[in-house]
């Protein structure tokens, strides 16, 4: 049976009864109907929500990215100035460059890895003594000194080259800029302007200070180098593609083919080789690491635990062995600090701090079923478990090791929600949790710990951005973002419908969290249509209370029920129900979508007869499933650039969930879509980008090319010179209205 999930306190609930009502009844004489064109038009609908959020290193100010009114993709640089409490625009990207930015093809690739999409300033960095900002712009490399600017100074610009530089950092102590232009590392010396080369051979297959493929995209890890604190040394890893498999990949534009050579490790099939070297500063050599004689290998992370030890991750090829190695820089001298081991796969993460004032250092594990941290002395051995129970650690935030205080989020009272919590590291004392509102916390913490930036959202609230003390005192808001007149989303609450949140048992035994979102002027006496959206892969989650995707209202108001369902696989609920699809894909995704359908269509208010299921990427090889091996309980389908056979997808990705296919071709054969295909027999779009270097094309036109010889009839929509993201306010519009007119054809009655 369903069961209420969120439990708010009489004073929550009055007050958020009399947002809703106070709020409908204002926008009612002004309601406009929400169009698919509007989800996607500036500015936001959810209003303004900046981005890379960052408190300065000395706790003086907050800094952030902000898009524009006009264009909410073009990003300059603000700051929040704590002891003024006023905000102000630091550098408008349009006084350093105006005009289109032709981006070198690994930054265009670096940015679709990061998941980001716009013009102007991208990204930036702090120095440590919170001095002066560092930032890329159309190639070259900026920094703004704010001890020296003034209402009419400009960020110095420190390179002004055909090459473009990419990663720029700049080092712990402030003395030099650092970058990868061209597959080799520099650094500008800030005092002289010198520029000089770390490295000398990259190019080709060679790639110095840069993150391969899947390091990017599977891994998180964007960069490949990193400073020692003192300044005096560099690390960084020599990529060495020429292993891999060099695959010609047609990307299809509107006037042109362009023919990619692109090294691609499929599944199954050689990775790069990597080095870890130490460059000094002072003279230029480089030491090299002993890694082992193992040289199909991962290096997931690198980080300084001090000036003279470096610290790297050893992951081994089929991720179920991880060691923690500390490396001494003066002789070479690699010893283990610890080693996790998996029957199934390791799942990598951030969480590791050394702490300055012990020989000590936090870390996380899965070892006892939940992502949990853990205190080890730097000899290797575990001095105690700082959290623990039938629940997640999402981030290590922040450790105040003066106060003795480890700031971590978590899980701790609903899957769905991430709460900021403090624990102390002394093993004292019971966990505190220190946020307030029920929803989604995302945290960024100053670097002394004294303070937090809390961007909140939950269904009824677009993203808000406050300012804390690290005891939860909310000092002030960075971005209120009240829905009130003058805000883009006003004028369309008095149609807006909030979402149900339950569990539904499956079969199985275990339970599933699902969303449900019911028609815009519900009538419990009707039957309405519904659509399950999906996605079902690891490492995601889509089932929390936080802000939703607009186009899920949108469906809502056009008269749909619009149900989600996390099945196993899926995040947060612990290492047993994740790892339920080892070497499995397709199978208990599978499962779980049909106990959630099978939920939906016994509604009384669901037409069972009239109900179907799109997603995208991992989801749109769900869908696919849903519709071959389980299409009796949909009336039609949409596959969005979808995975069709785990061969054609990255190692690293793939052979985490799925094992070797060498070891294992029964487990690839079962989960690929292509024996279940020819059951299709209800209506299938499937749609894809044509310039995907991600999931390549190649997975649609196999399937395509089946379902054509097994005379099964589809609709098809492909997007010229778009990669896997589908970015473009054209683009995105097109996309949903199209995914809106299929569903309105097949579901809705005549």
């Amino acid at each position: 049976m369903d069961k209420p999930l969120f439990n708010m306190t009489m004073k929550n609930t009055v007050l958020a009864l009399s947002w809703c009502a106070s709020s409908l009844v204002a926008a009612a004489a002004q309601a406009e109907t929400l169009t698919i064109e509007r989800l996607f038009a500036d500015p936001k609908l959810a209003g303004a929500t900046p981005r890379a959020l960052t408190y300065s290193p000395d706790g003086s100010r907050v800094t952030y990215l902000k898009g524009r009114d006009s264009d909410q993709h073009r990003y300059d640089l603000w700051e929040y100035h704590i002891g003024d409490n006023a905000h102000r625009l630091l550098v408008d990207a349009d006084t350093l460059h105006q005009g289109d930015e032709a981006l070198s093809d690994e930054e265009k690739a670096r940015r679709e890895r990061q998941r980001i999409y716009g013009s102007g300033i991208m990204e930036y960095r702090w120095s440590d003594d919170g001095q002066a900002l560092l930032f890329p712009l159309a190639g070259d490399v900026f920094f703004y000194d704010l001890a020296q600017a003034s209402a009419e100074s400009k960020p110095r610009r420190l390179t002004e080259t055909p090459g473009f530089e990419t990663d720029i950092k700049v080092s712990p102590k402030g003395g030099y800029v650092s970058f990868v232009r061209d597959q080799n590392l520099y650094v500008v010396d800030l005092a002289s302007g010198e520029e000089r080369a770390l490295t000398r051979d990259g190019g080709g297959a060679i790639k110095n200070g840069m993150a391969e493929f899947v390091a990017q995209e599977e891994m998180g890890r964007m960069t490949g180098y990193w400073w020692s604190p003192d300044d005096a040394h560099m690390a960084f890893i020599r990529v060495d593609e020429s292993p891999v498999d060099e695959v010609t990949r047609s990307e299809i534009y509107a006037d042109r083919i362009d023919m990619i050579q692109q090294r691609y490790p499929a599944a199954g099939r050689p990775n790069v080789t990597v080095k870890l070297g130490v460059v000094a500063l002072a003279d230029g050599n480089v030491r090299w690491l002993d890694l082992g004689k193992q040289q199909d290998i991962y290096l997931p992370r690198v980080r300084w635990a001090n000036a003279n030890q470096l610290s790297y991750q050893w992951q081994s090829r089929d991720q179920q062995t991880l060691e923690l190695r500390l490396a001494d820089i003066k002789n070479g001298e690699t010893r283990v600090l610890l080693t996790e081991r998996s029957d199934s796969w390791i799942n990598l993460h951030e969480d590791l701090r050394f702490l300055k004032s012990a020989r000590q250092f936090i870390w996380a594990s899965e070892r006892d079923g939940f992502n949990h941290l853990y205190l080890y002395g730097m000899n290797g051995k575990p001095v105690r478990q700082l959290t623990s129970g039938t629940w997640v650690v999402d981030k290590l935030e922040a450790v105040d090791e003066e106060k003795g205080l480890v700031f971590f989020t978590g899980r701790r009272d609903t899957p769905l929600e991430r709460h900021l919590y403090r624990v102390r590291l002394d093993g004292e004392g019971k966990i505190t949790r220190i946020s307030d509102r029920p929803g989604m916390h995302s945290i960024k913490f100053a670097k002394d710990g004294s303070g937090y930036i809390d961007t909140f959202s939950d269904p009824r609230t677009p993203p808000q951005v406050s300012l804390h003390d690290a005891r939860g005192n909310q000092l002030t808001w960075l971005e209120q973002n009240r829905v009130e007149p003058g805000h883009p989303l006003f004028p369309y609450l008095s149609d807006w419908v909030n979402p149900e949140f339950g569990t539904l048992r499956a079969p199985q035994g275990h339970s599933l969290y699902y969303r449900l979102y019911k028609p815009a002027g519900f009538d419990a006496n009707k039957q309405y249509p519904a659509i399950v959206y999906l996605y079902g892969g690891p490492h995601a989650q889509l089932v929390t209370n936080s802000w939703d995707k607009p186009f899920h209202q949108y469906l809502a108001q056009q008269g749909y029920v619009v149900f989600t369902v996390d099945n196993r696989g899926s995040n947060y609920r612990g290492k047993a129900f994740e790892t339920a699809l080892y070497q499995n894909m397709g199978t208990p995704e599978v499962e779980d979508q049909v106990s959630g359908v099978k939920y939906l269509a016994g509604l009384p208010y669901v037409d069972p007869e009239r109900i179907g299921v799109f997603g995208h990427s991992y989801g749109g090889y769900l869908s696919l499933m849903m519709m071959f091996k389980a299409g009796e309980h949909f009336a039609a389908g949409i596959s969005g650039a979808p995975v069709t056979d785990w061969l054609l997808y990255d190692t690293h990705y793939t052979e985490r969930y799925m094992g070797h296919p060498a070891k294992v071709p029964q487990a690839y054969e079962r989960a690929s879509v292509f024996p279940y295909a020819p059951a299709l027999d209800k209506p299938l779009l499937i749609y894809h980008g044509m310039a995907d270097d991600n999931v390549l094309f190649t997975n649609t036109t196999r399937l395509i090319k089946l379902l054509q010889d097994e005379g099964k009839q589809f609709d098809l929509m492909t997007y010229p010179g778009k990669k896997h993201s589908l970015r473009g306010e054209a683009t995105r519009v097109h996309w949903h209205t199209m995914m809106a007119d299929f569903f309105d054809r097949h579901l809705k009655p005549e």
